[in-house]
């Protein structure tokens, strides 16, 4: 799967969703990276016609869980029942059993049922009464949640947030983008004749092409630099980690891949730092300045010049 099918998918999926690119280039780069992504918006803005755009567009099933708070874990990841008919125990697999997951306003789960999820993220894989059994790939996450309601909700916590690679938000459309939205779905809704661009087979390619990006030994430094920022920050209790590091520096490589390029330039790096970075911040005080603490270290870090496509 070339940075050309990639364009092709986000394309397609541009057929569904309104003037939401960027987005929708940082949902694919999660994807091929093979990391998940937590969405924040509020209801209507297209989250799920977003998800379900995705799917169809690289032929992957889709599945989506209403997350309310009395949810059970096995409601997400599936039961063994016991079936009279043949006397044994059997497993009915549940809806994490699929290749695209839509977890629609997660933070109404109880955090037990939100912890269903965190085996299924971070390893691609469901143990249930001792028994581990693989997810098929590709396997991606898409969970969202309201930032504004916060009744009866329970917040994510650290360790469930840092398993999302990416925190984005759709946000509302221009008057121009809403009118659009307005002429293409006036007849019938653009999903349902929807059609694939590529495979689940190329999406598992992409996942290792992606991986021979170059990028050049001072935009390395100039990543590190943000990351270590954040430590040094104290404005910031807790910076990002080291597996924040890397999942900073694998997005970053999916994303000049899904751009169509071989190499990293700075403006990767800088894309790619709210949504990769924010999220995994710790604050004190002053909850839902993560975004602009991150911009801020962005204006204060130098930025290297060089050519960034010469491989040493």
């Amino acid at each position: 799967m070339s940075g050309n099918q990639l364009k092709k998918a986000g394309d397609n999926i541009e057929k569904v969703i309104v003037g939401k690119r960027e987005s929708i280039d940082l949902i694919l780069t999660a994807l091929v990276e093979g990391g998940h992504v937590l969405l924040e918006d509020v209801p209507g803005t297209g989250k799920t016609k977003l998800a379900k755009a995705l799917a169809k567009s690289v032929d992957c099933r889709f599945s989506r869980v209403q997350f309310t708070p009395d949810l059970l874990p096995s409601d997400v990841t599936g039961l063994n029942y016991y079936d009279q008919k043949q006397g044994e125990f059997l497993f009915r697999e549940g809806p994490a059993f699929t290749n695209i997951l839509l977890a629609d306003e997660i933070n109404r789960a109880a955090p037990r049922t939100q912890s269903s999820l965190l085996e299924c993220m971070e390893e691609g894989q469901i143990t249930t009464d001792g028994v581990t059994r693989k997810l098929e790939e590709p396997f991606f996450v898409i969970a969202t949640q309201n930032p504004i309601e916060n009744a009866g909700t329970f917040p994510l916590p650290e360790a469930q947030m840092d398993r999302f690679l990416m925190r984005l938000s759709l946000g509302m459309p221009t008057k121009e983008e809403e009118i659009e939205i307005l002429d293409r779905f006036e007849k019938k809704d653009p999903l349902t004749e929807l059609k694939p661009v590529c495979g689940a087979e190329d999406l598992k390619k992409a996942r290792q092409e992606y991986r021979e990006v170059y990028v050049h030994p001072e935009l390395r430094e100039y990543l590190v630099n943000l990351v270590r920022a954040t430590r040094e920050n104290g404005e910031i209790l807790g910076g990002v980690s080291p597996r924040g590091s890397i999942a900073f520096y694998q997005s970053v490589k999916a994303f000049a891949y899904v751009q169509g390029r071989t190499y990293v330039v700075p403006e990767d790096i800088k894309t790619l730092a709210v949504p990769v970075l924010a999220h995994r911040l710790i604050l004190g005080t002053g909850a839902g300045r993560e975004r602009e603490l991150i911009e801020k270290i962005l204006g204060q870090v130098p930025v290297p010049t060089e050519d960034w496509g010469n491989v040493k």
